[in-house]
Order: C-alpha cells, then sequence, then structure tokens
C-alpha cells in the first residue's frame, strides 16, 4: 500500500513535534492510534465479511452441484432399473411361452448322486465307521490312525 520508510518517519515525527509542540503531541499520537486502530479494524470487519460471503456462495454452489450430480445418478440408476425390469418380464413371459408349449416329458434318470437332493435321502453308513450316533466323528478318524 503506502511504502513510508523509517527516514520518512523520522521527517513526520520531526514536523509534528514543530507544529504541535511537546505539549499537544502526546495527545495528537493517542489519538492518531485511535484513528489507525478503528480504520484497521474496520477494514478487517470487512475483509472478514466478504470472506464469509465468499464462502456461503461457494458453498451454494458447491451444493448446487451436487444436487445436480445425484439427480444426473438418479435418472441412470431409474433407467437401468427400468431396462432389468424389462428385460426380466420379457425373461418371465419367454419362460411361461416355453413351458406352455412344452410336452410333458418322463423325468430325467435318477443317478446316485442325483439321489442327495431328493427328499427322504439318508445317506448310508460307510462301513469302517462306527454306527454309534454318539460317536464323536474325531474318534472315527483317531481309530483310522490307530489301525494304520
Amino acid at each position: 500500500m503506502f511504502d513510508i520508510g523509517f527516514s520518512e518517519l523520522l521527517v513526520i515525527a520531526v514536523v509534528a513535534l514543530v507544529v504541535l509542540g511537546p505539549e499537544r503531541l502526546p495527545k495528537a499520537a493517542r489519538f492518531a492510534g485511535l484513528w489507525v486502530r478503528r480504520a484497521r479494524a474496520q477494514w478487517y470487519s470487512v475483509k472478514s465479511e466478504l470472506e464469509r460471503e465468499l464462502a456461503a456462495d461457494e458453498l451454494k454452489r458447491s451444493l448446487h452441484d451436487s444436487a445436480a450430480a445425484m439427480r444426473d445418478i438418479d435418472a441412470s440408476v431409474r433407467a437401468a432399473d427400468a431396462d432389468a425390469r424389462r428385460e426380466f418380464d420379457a425373461m418371465r413371459s419367454a419362460t411361461r411361452a416355453i413351458t406352455a408349449s412344452a410336452p410333458a416329458t418322463a423325468p430325467a434318470a435318477v443317478t446316485p448322486s442325483d439321489r442327495r437332493d431328493t427328499p427322504g435321502y439318508e445317506r448310508e453308513p460307510d462301513a469302517d465307521i462306527d454306527s454309534d450316533p454318539d460317536a464323536d466323528p474325531g474318534d472315527a478318524r483317531d481309530d483310522d490312525a490307530r489301525r494304520a
């Protein structure tokens, strides 16, 4: 702002001493200091108010951008949901059409591995393991280890 060096301040002090005299100079210095403090406080107040307004504007802009992004994402999710529902409905109707037009066929042959999925199927006990229901499975492994 102002480029005042020590020599300029010394000249101003000497002129003030000559003009005001030694009796009024301290009072004038206090008065000048008061006005400088008030000017600085006013400047800082204006500066902080301006910074707050700029921060509020930036926050509003950020919120507006976020809301627009959320609307875009919502629209794309809704479009994807609609596409998925259309595909699902098309597959469902195609499956119904196929099952309605397909003749009843005999069930496929049951293989030994398929029996596990049938209701009422129970696993046949192994010949090597005792059929004691209270036996711990770990005990059977110990028995196998002792036999070996």
